[in-house]
C-alpha cells in the first residue's frame, strides 16, 4: 500500500491558500457625466436681450446629387455683436442610426432674455 506523507498533501494546500491572501482595496474614483441624450455639449451660453425676429420663409432646394442622404436643417435667426443675423438653412448627413433632426429653438428665460437652445438627432 502507498503511504503518502503529509508534507505532500500540505504543500499543494499552502499552495492554493497563498493565492486566496487579501490585497489592499485599490481606491475607486467614480466619474459622473451628465448629458441630456440625442444632445452635444454647448460651447456657451448666448442670451439675447429680446425675442428673435419672426422666421424667414425658406425655399428648400432639391438636395445636392452624390451626397447619398440628407437632411435638410432649417435656417435660424443667430444673435451676434448686438444684432440679428439670419443663418439659412442647409443639407446636413445624418449621423449613423439617427435620422430625424429635431431644430433649436430660441427660449424666454426668467431673467426676460432669450437663450438659444441647440437642435440634436433623434
Amino acid at each position: 500500500m502507498l503511504r503518502i506523507r503529509p508534507l505532500c498533501l500540505a504543500t499543494p494546500v499552502l499552495v492554493v491558500l497563498t493565492g486566496c491572501g487579501r490585497d489592499e482595496p485599490t481606491p475607486r474614483t467614480t466619474q459622473i457625466i451628465v448629458q441630456p441624450q440625442g444632445q452635444q455639449p454647448q460651447a456657451a451660453t448666448l442670451v439675447a436681450p429680446a425675442a428673435p425676429p419672426p422666421p424667414h420663409a425658406e425655399f428648400v432646394p432639391p438636395p445636392p446629387p452624390g451626397m447619398g442622404p440628407v437632411v435638410w436643417q432649417p435656417g435660424r435667426w443667430v444673435f451676434s455683436g448686438g444684432n440679428w443675423a439670419w443663418q439659412p438653412g442647409q443639407y446636413v448627413t445624418p449621423p449613423p442610426g439617427n435620422t430625424t433632426w429635431i431644430p433649436g429653438r430660441w427660449v424666454q428665460q426668467p431673467t426676460g432674455g432669450w437663450m438659444w437652445v441647440d437642435g440634436h438627432w433623434a
